[in-house]
């Protein structure tokens, strides 16, 4: 008989493949065939991305998690399939994205988690690169070899490289050890007059990725508050004091903005600022602290070298908290 409907019921945990129990079953899901299709779809993308935490302190941790489909197939009378009944679905998950052009549920890259081939970083300074431990048997900077261990755990499935200071070359290699996937160049950079600021967003593959702002940062702040007017006439005197306000404002807040430039950057980093201006998650190292910032630049025109020749991006951003503390 044929196909007429499925349950499936789909676990969302932490740990290595497979290590779930019925405390992490998150959802359950029944559809039937529709009339004339042979197959049934279920989407659970966004299902699984409610149990994604990003939380960034500069700590760059895996934020990798395992969800489990197993699902029970039935015919038009509600009786199980005689075969492989029920089967089971194993996807790692980040908080990735692909697209349109990359078509339905595209494999993003399994080595090095950026898109371009350039890093910026100050001199004298480490920065991070991320990498899919699954795919990845070493990391070799300037000659310098870092073995990439995958033991399954979820916790573990995105590394983050530590790029030496003043590195210059970075090559990612498969799990085989001699198959060159990826070559990064890294430009340090001396920049003797401005304060270089670093932001960290997350990138198309889920993971925490640095770009360095090089140049002129500017900060303002805007206002906002309502008012209210007051009587302050002293009804025993008939009179009322020169210094109290008549109109009297409260709701008073603020919110700091700031502009930041990257300096002159090659024409590949345009995959960077796109991907860094659609994230929903970007923060910047400030004062001695992480704090989270939102992308106010909305329109960006790509440069390129043949029709701007030098490439310098200028990217306003507001402070993700109001400048009273009114978090209750």
């Amino acid at each position: 008989m044929a196909l007429g409907s499925v349950r499936m019921n789909l676990y969302i945990y932490e740990g290595t493949v497979g290590s779930y129990d019925d405390t992490k079953l998150r959802y359950t899901l029944e559809k039937s065939i529709i009339q004339g299709e042979t197959n049934i779809v279920l989407e659970i993308a966004e299902l699984v991305r409610d149990y994604i935490t990003i939380n960034f302190n500069d700590d760059y941790n895996s934020t990798a998690i395992w969800a489990t489909a197993v699902v029970y197939y039935y015919d038009a009378d509600g009786n199980l399939f005689n075969y492989s009944n029920p089967q089971s679905f194993d996807y790692l998950a980040l908080e990735g994205y692909g697209y349109f052009e990359d078509e339905i549920n595209p494999e993003l890259q399994r080595h090095a988690l950026i898109t371009s081939d350039n890093i910026y970083l100050p001199e004298l300074t480490e920065g991070k690169l991320p990498i899919f431990a699954e795919g990845v048997g070493k990391v070799t900077i300037d000659s310098s070899d870092t073995e990439i261990t995958d033991n399954g755990n979820s916790n573990q499935k995105v590394q983050y490289v530590t790029i030496p200071a003043d590195s210059s070359t970075i090559e990612v290699y498969d799990t085989d050890d001699s198959t060159l996937l990826k070559t990064i160049n890294v430009t340090n950079i001396c920049e003797p007059k401005f304060t270089p600021y670093k932001v960290t967003f997350v990138n198309k593959y889920g993971a925490y990725q640095d770009l360095y702002f090089f140049k002129k940062t500017t900060e303002s702040f805007d206002v906002t508050s309502e008012s209210f007017k007051t009587n302050t006439i002293n009804t025993l005197t008939v009179s009322y004091p020169t210094n109290a306000t008549h109109r009297q404002l409260y709701n008073v807040n603020a919110k700091t903005k700031i502009s930041l430039n990257t300096g002159f950057v090659k024409e590949d980093m345009n995959s960077t600022i796109e991907e860094l201006m659609i994230s929903e998650n970007v923060w910047i190292r400030w004062e001695g602290k992480t704090l989270p910032i939102l992308p106010l630049t909305k329109n960006m025109q790509l440069k390129t070298s043949l029709n701007d020749k030098l490439i310098n991006y200028t990217i306003d951003f507001e402070f993700g908290f109001n400048k009273i503390n009114n978090v209750r």
